[in-house]
């Protein structure tokens, strides 16, 4: 990616940025043409590291296409930092340069989104800019400013409604990223499909504990950045380190690059009063909680307890999993029972494995079982070959393929959050609770060919969460009847 020439003295990007990521095969920038129509027809100057997230928004390939046109570009940053001020001069710029340009910028709650317009509303009315726009709409719902070359930029709220079922769109401005599911993504994205442009930005703080089930997309992005997955998007995150401390104005300095020059030490300092000491962690310093060691989750705490009954299913087909660890001796053993309401899911036991004692306990259990499936390392096959020595029948035995494995994954997120039947025993003591501690900090990792549990804290265990995963498989696809009805015990 070329660079252009700084004049401010202000920090550069790379200096700025905590971390950075950039898509493959950038051979150059539309940033030079945006940034001189911004300074030499709209009067807008930009701090160093601001030039350099707008060359990355525009950065190109070989093919005159954006890098970022199938991932996007996501920047995770605190508040008061200039993002609203960047873009502003980005869209006006493009939609300038670019005759009938069509951008959406969405906030999700309305309160966001009005006050965002209101600041885009004096921006379209400064001297400069004033002459390129034909009219500002300033109708509850459905604002917009209308440049006089044709170009639009439409505002709302997505809590609303406001997004989808719009043909035509140009350029996607994901404000308040934090608080994005899937399916708001997928519902909006879908309006950029005839576009040969296909720009979408999504920008954000890190997001709150609460909101870590609608929080997916940016999560999604920040962890595939930090993985080398994200190759056709890019990855922007400003903020303190997460031991640093709230009140030291060297850290501010550092989580805000437009402190003190364009953001006051009394506007930080109003953020740290009104917000909770959590909260201006999060949005005032941008520190995101799994970097404290909080970890993140890819079930929400809401529909994960949802799912927890007192009393299990007397009846239905029983099925086993167990899953090894790739890395070390151990392991976790799940149960599951298909009943007329859904499948039950327990976790039995996780931790270093004795193979042989693990064999002939399975082994005493079998007939009483429609399917004992096994995943995960080496030790896999091993089990299988005891077992197979203790006499289980192969049809009972199902030792899963990476494919199939990928299936257990989804389909355990998805009986979850789509309310598919699925339950769990809620536990005398969840702080104690091995499933409960695994659930809270397991989140995906993407491969091209789909998905598996990640654990996202050092010391955090996914495998119990995987287990659960193969077991619920085993139960959903088990065609076996055995004989007899055997709590798992």
């Amino acid at each position: 990616m070329s660079s252009s020439r700084t004049t401010t003295g202000t920090r550069r990007l790379s200096d700025v940025a905590r971390r950075l990521h950039l898509p493959d095969g950038i051979v150059s920038t539309g940033w030079p043409q945006v940034a001189h129509t911004s300074r030499h027809r709209l009067g807008i100057e930009y701090d160093d590291w601001q030039h350099g997230i707008g060359k990355l928004t525009l950065s190109k390939r070989a093919t005159g296409r954006l890098a970022t046109t199938i991932d996007g570009i996501g920047l995770s940053a605190p508040r008061q930092v200039g993002k609203t001020y960047l873009f502003a001069g980005l869209l006006f710029s493009l939609c300038i340069d670019r005759p009938g340009l069509l951008v959406i910028w969405s906030a999700h709650h309305s309160r966001t989104h009005d006050e965002t317009f209101l600041a885009m509303q004096a921006f379209a009315q400064r001297s400069k800019v004033e002459p390129f726009i034909r009219h500002v709409h300033t109708g509850s719902g459905d604002e917009e400013i209308a440049f006089a070359n044709g170009s639009r930029i439409l505002f709302g709220a997505r809590e609303a409604g406001f997004g989808r079922g719009i043909p035509g769109v140009d350029v996607l401005i994901f404000d308040e990223a934090q608080i994005l599911s899937e399916k708001a993504l997928a519902n909006m994205l879908a309006t950029m499909n005839t576009s040969d442009f296909g720009l979408h930005v999504y920008i954000g703080t890190p997001p709150k504990p609460e909101d870590a089930g609608k929080a997916e997309v940016f999560t999604r992005m920040r962890r595939q950045a930090a993985a080398g997955e994200l190759s056709d998007g890019a990855w922007v995150e400003i903020g303190a380190e997460p031991d640093s401390k709230p009140d030291d104005r060297v850290v501010w300095a550092r989580m805000n690059p437009s402190y003190p020059r364009r953001t006051s030490a009394e506007a930080i300092m109003r953020l740290r009063r009104k917000l909770s000491e959590g909260d201006f962690r999060r949005e005032g310093m941008g520190i995101w909680d799994a970097d404290a060691g909080l970890g993140s989750r890819l079930i929400p705490a809401d529909c994960w307890d949802a799912a927890k009954i007192n009393i299990a299913p007397p009846d239905g087909i029983r099925c086993m999993a167990m899953v090894f660890d790739f890395d070390s001796p151990r392991g976790a053993l799940a149960g599951a029972v298909r009943h007329v309401g859904g499948v039950h899911l327990e976790l039995i036991d996780s931790g270093p494995v004795n193979i042989d004692a693990l064999a002939g306990w399975l082994g005493e259990r079998w007939r009483d079982l429609g399917m004992i499936a096994i995943a995960g390392g080496p030790s896999r096959t091993v089990l299988q070959q005891r077992l197979r020595e203790l006499k289980v029948p192969a049809r009972t035995l199902r030792v899963l393929n990476t494919p199939e494995y990928f299936a257990a994954c989804a389909m355990l997120l998805d009986g979850f959050t789509q309310s598919r039947g699925v339950t769990i025993p809620a536990p005398e003591d969840p702080t104690l609770d091995a499933l409960e501690a695994s659930a809270a900090i397991s989140d995906r990792k993407v491969s091209p060919s789909g998905w598996r549990w990640l654990a996202t804290t050092p010391e955090g265990d996914k495998l119990p969460m995987e287990a659960i995963s193969v077991a619920l498989w085993a139960a959903r696809n088990n065609k076996r009847q055995p004989g007899r009805r055997q709590v798992v015990s």
